[in-house]
């Protein structure tokens, strides 16, 4: 018999879980529920979520309440009888009102290699820190923010082309693949928990604005980390002197390279083979790069149309 499963969650990293589901002889997929279409862009013309475009194109029933906690919704959700409730990058706490509707319970798909990395940027943290690894953990929901036993774990490596947005598409894939795989294990009984390890337990706290400026004091290979991390949001960017007055200049790509240790922050070459900037130990080689209201040109690029010469100082 086919387990009956309600699907919670919002961002685009979602939406392969739900072909996956809807596709698998073991799954009944009862419904689609993600958070409101929100507006957005200069119009703020209301957008559907990503997962939402996938269900309707699929013809499988979406439901899209404020609050995950309002009474109609629970008992809409008790009405489906589900056995599984799965989730990810829903963007709601669950309350346990909810967490006790599903036979089963809850699942969750969450991209960090728990208790490492729980919370809302698991992907961002793992490249800035320089990790080898990240992956996927698949657990059974619990009132906390992601303290739930384990279910199954898959890894993969952080490359050194890697970008958040590559390991986003990649765990989202990845993730899908585990669900719909250890499923019917774990509706039938077949899966032993583990609980998670509370003494290596790290957060994953969110990402904001502020984290995108750029210190030229670290390391080459930080700074480096901290650029793939924030690709595509929320960036990284430092402080250009130019011409003008203090610009914003937005670093989109760049790479390690070894270099002289003298103060942080200062142009050392500017021309055809790139733009090289001192770091608190080594160099960064700029390879991309944009300023504020312009278009993003690679590095020999914006050298032919601006003004940034050796010695200039970063900030």
């Amino acid at each position: 018999m086919a387990i009956r499963t309600v699907f919670m969650g919002t961002a685009e990293i979602a939406a392969p879980l739900v072909r996956l589901l809807f596709s698998s002889e073991d799954v009944e997929l009862l419904a689609v529920v993600s958070q409101p279409d929100r507006p957005k862009g200069r119009k703020l013309k209301l957008q559907p979520t990503a997962t939402k475009l996938v269900a309707e194109e699929l013809e499988i029933p979406v439901h899209q309440p404020e609050k995950c906690r309002a009474p109609e919704f629970l008992d809409q959700l008790r009405e489906w009888q589900p056995d599984v409730i799965v989730v990810m990058a829903y963007g709601q706490i669950l309350p346990q009102a909810l967490l006790d509707i599903p036979q089963h319970g809850c699942l969750n798909v969450h991209t960090s290699i728990l208790p490492k990395y729980r919370g809302a940027a698991p992907i961002q943290w793992a490249i800035w820190n320089g990790d080898e690894k990240t992956g996927v953990t698949v657990m059974k929901m619990d009132a906390g923010m992601d303290t739930g036993d384990i279910v199954a774990i898959r890894e993969t490596p952080i490359e050194a082309t890697d970008t958040a947005a590559t390991i986003h598409d990649r765990l989202g894939e990845i993730g899908a693949e585990l669900l719909v795989e250890v499923l019917p294990k774990f509706a039938t009984g077949k899966i032993e928990l583990q609980p998670q390890d509370e003494s290596a337990s790290t957060h994953a706290r969110k990402i904001t604005k502020k984290d995108a400026l750029l210190d030229w004091s670290r390391t080459n290979v930080q700074l480096w980390n901290q650029i793939r991390a924030f690709t595509p949001w929320p960036g990284t960017s430092c402080v250009w002197p130019g011409e003008d007055g203090d610009q914003k200049l937005k670093v989109v790509a760049a790479e390690p390279v070894d270099g002289p240790n003298v103060s942080p922050g200062q142009v050392m070459k500017a021309d055809r083979e790139g733009l090289i900037v001192t770091c608190g130990d080594g160099c960064l080689r700029i390879l991309e790069l944009q300023k504020e209201g312009g278009k993003r040109l690679a590095a020999r690029d914006f050298l032919a149309g601006n003004k940034l010469t050796p010695g200039t100082r970063l900030r």
